[in-house]
């Protein structure tokens, strides 16, 4: 049975900025209790402060599994359930630079936080949501992992893992009433898009047929839906938010 979102407990990474922030703020906003997770306290604190009821805050790196594993254990037994998970926390990692000129640790760190904490965080939420036989996570993924962005490999390969996983999981538990779903943003304006190289940004701007960036809001309003009680068929499944770049 699905639940209002009014009796609901979500965890959010990435929370304190961007996205996240957004996604949060339109998840109080419908009466959702939030664990919201991110390694910048002061900004995270000052985000919370702005929501309505009262969540818990996490001070946190989701590259860290066992910190990951004491922060859900933390947010679930205080509430019962954990029957939301979007994971927003990402980085671009050094861009607008050939493969062969990559530099491997930079390389290893976007993976670490873009598919690892991922993987951390869905792989130990879970078996709370089994429990309940009710959950809905959502991977933010990007039409980079889709099509590829020159001069993006880690990035582009990092989100290319996480549309995999979003496959894989959304397989493994679709039977438990849980969706695992993806969403794959163009061009999102971002403080980490606006720290890009502006040669890099209108190379992706360029390929958007609607000629603009996405808003947050807009990319908030999707994520709601796909996380909403009422979207109850879809799992696996990357949606798309690319402003008509994305044809598949």
């Amino acid at each position: 049975m699905n639940k209002p979102w009014n009796e609901q407990t979500g965890i959010v990474t990435g929370a304190a900025s961007g996205i996240g922030q957004r996604i949060a703020e339109q998840l109080a906003q419908r009466g959702v209790h939030l664990a919201l997770f991110d390694r910048n306290y002061e900004q995270l604190l000052s985000v919370a402060g702005q929501l309505p009821g009262k969540h818990e805050l996490f001070a946190i790196d989701i590259c860290n599994e066992e910190k990951v594993s004491e922060a859900v254990i933390q947010a679930a037994k205080r509430n019962g359930c954990i029957d939301i998970l979007v994971n927003c926390a990402g980085i671009t990692g050094k861009t607008s630079i050939k493969s062969h000129e990559t530099d491997t640790t930079d390389v290893k760190a976007v993976f670490d936080i873009n598919f690892m904490g991922s993987y951390f965080t869905s792989k130990h939420v879970l078996p709370w949501m089994i429990k309940n036989n009710y959950g809905r996570i959502l991977h933010i993924a990007s039409i980079a992992g889709k099509e590829g962005n020159a001069g993006m490999l880690a990035y582009s390969a990092s989100k290319a893992a996480v549309i995999g996983m979003t496959k894989v999981q959304g397989k493994e538990y679709g039977g438990y009433n849980i969706t695992v779903n993806a969403l794959a943003p163009a061009v999102i304006r971002t403080a980490m898009v606006d720290a890009m190289p502006d040669a890099q940004v209108k190379y992706m701007t360029d390929k958007i047929p609607m000629q603009r960036c996405g808003t947050l809001q807009e990319a908030a309003d999707m994520a709601c839906f796909i996380i909403s009680p009422e979207n109850s068929f879809s799992t696996g499944f990357t949606f798309d938010l690319s402003g008509g770049r994305a044809t598949y």
